[in-house]
C-alpha cells in the first residue's frame, strides 16, 4: 500500500514476477484496493490476498508504526514472515517503519547485533554492495565487523562472487588513516578470514576494484544520495546535449542502443530494492518510486535470497568468525 504509487504498481509488479519467475506472492492491504488492479490485470495464480485494515504513512515515525499501526500492511507483511507463511517481505513504502518492523517482529540473526541495510550498485565490472545505507547511524566498530561479514555471504550467494573483496570506506587507503570508528573496525577486519583488501576511497564503491564496501549508516547514506543525485544529472545532461541540434540527433539515434545497454548496467530497478541483512527472514526495502520492473525484480531477489539459505550461511560465518578470534586469543594467552 505504500510508496508513490501505491498498489497499481506493486500489484502489477508482484504479477510480473509471478508470470515471468513462478513467484508465488501475497499481497497484503486493503483486499478492495488489492483486487481492484488484479482485476484489472487478470489474476495469476500464485497470487494471495491478505486484508489490512491500517497502512503507514510516508512521514510517520517507526515507533508510531510499532504502537499505534497493528493492523498495518507492513506488520502483517512481517508476521507472516515471522510464522513462517512467507520467505521474505518486500515494501516501497516507509523505509524506517519497515526495518523497525522486521527487527520488531520478524527478529534479528542470532550473532547479529544491528541489520544493515545493503544498496547493490553496478561497477565497472558487475556490482558493489554497499553498507549500511542508513539503518545504523552511529555504529561502533563490532557492528562494520558484521555488516562486512553479512555483506560477504551476501555478495557471494547472491551476486555469484566467489571470493568477494571487502573495503572499509575512509578517507585514505593508507592503514591508519580514518576516523576511530574506522581505525578499529580495520584491525578487527584485518584479523578475520574474509578478504579484507583494506581501507577503500569512494572511487572505489564504482571502479570495481571491491566487491563490498563497509561503512556506517549516516556516510553510506550520504554517498547513495550523492551517488543518485549524479546519475540523474548526468542521464539529464547527456539527454539535452543529444536533443541540441539536428547532428546530435543523428548521432542519437545512432548510439540507441549503446544507450539501451548503458541504461539497463546502472538501472536500479534491475536488483529491485536494498537487502536488510540480519533479519530472522528476508527483506527487500525498495525505493517509493520504484517501477514495475523494480517490484518484479525484488519478488526475483527475496526468492533467490530464500533458496539460497542465505541466512544460514549468514549466521555460520559469523559463528566461524567469534570461534576463530577466540583460537587466536587462546593462542596468544
Amino acid at each position: 500500500m505504500g510508496g508513490d504509487h501505491g498498489p497499481a504498481v506493486v500489484v502489477e509488479g508482484a504479477v510480473a514476477a509471478v508470470r515471468e519467475f513462478g513467484a508465488s506472492v501475497v499481497l497484503v492491504g486493503d483486499t478492495a484496493a488489492i483486487e481492484r488492479e488484479l482485476q484489472r490485470l487478470g489474476t495469476p495464480g500464485g497470487v494471495e490476498v491478505r486484508h489490512a485494515s491500517q497502512v503507514v504513512g510516508m512521514g510517520e515515525s517507526p515507533s508510531q508504526a510499532l504502537r499505534r499501526k497493528r493492523d498495518s500492511s507492513l506488520r502483517i507483511a512481517a508476521e507472516l514472515v515471522r510464522d513462517g507463511e512467507a520467505s521474505a517481505f518486500i515494501s516501497a513504502g516507509n523505509t524506517g517503519a519497515a526495518m523497525a518492523v522486521a527487527m520488531f517482529v520478524v527478529g534479528v540473526l542470532r550473532g547479529v547485533d544491528r541489520p544493515a541495510i545493503a544498496a547493490v550498485l553496478p561497477n565497472l565490472q558487475k556490482f558493489t554492495v554497499l553498507l549500511d545505507v542508513g539503518a545504523n547511524i552511529d555504529p561502533k566498530p563490532w557492528h562494520l565487523f558484521q555488516f562486512a561479514v553479512m555483506g560477504h555471504v551476501y555478495a557471494r550467494d547472491i551476486l555469484g562472487i566467489e571470493r568477494p573483496r571487502v573495503g572499509l570506506l575512509s578517507v585514505g587507503e593508507e592503514e591508519g588513516k580514518g576516523n576511530e570508528l574506522t581505525k578499529e573496525a580495520y584491525e578487527q577486519l584485518k584479523d578475520s578470514s574474509l578478504n579484507f583488501i583494506g581501507n577503500v576511497e569512494g572511487r572505489d564503491i564504482y571502479n570495481g576494484h571491491c566487491d563490498v564496501v563497509v561503512t556506517d549508516g549516516f556516510t553510506g547514506n550520504v554517498a547513495l544520495k550523492i551517488s543518485e543525485s549524479l546519475a540523474e544529472m548526468v542521464g539529464s545532461m547527456i539527454k539535452e546535449e543529444l536533443m541540441r541540434d539536428l547532428r546530435s540527433k543523428v548521432a542519437a539515434a545512432l548510439a540507441k542502443p549503446a544507450f539501451g545497454r548503458f541504461k539497463r548496467r546502472v538501472d536500479y530497478a534491475e536488483m529491485g530494492g536494498a537487502p536488510l541483512l540480519g533479519i530472522d527472514g528476508a527483506a527487500i526495502i525498495c525505493h517509493g518510486a520504484s517501477p514495475v520492473k523494480a517490484i518484479k525484480n525484488a519478488v526475483r531477489v527475496a526468492a533467490e535470497w530464500a533458496k539460497a539459505g542465505l541466512n544460514d550461511h549468514i549466521r555460520a560465518a559469523l559463528e566461524n568468525e567469534v570461534a576463530r578470534g577466540s583460537r587466536e586469543e587462546g593462542g596468544r594467552g
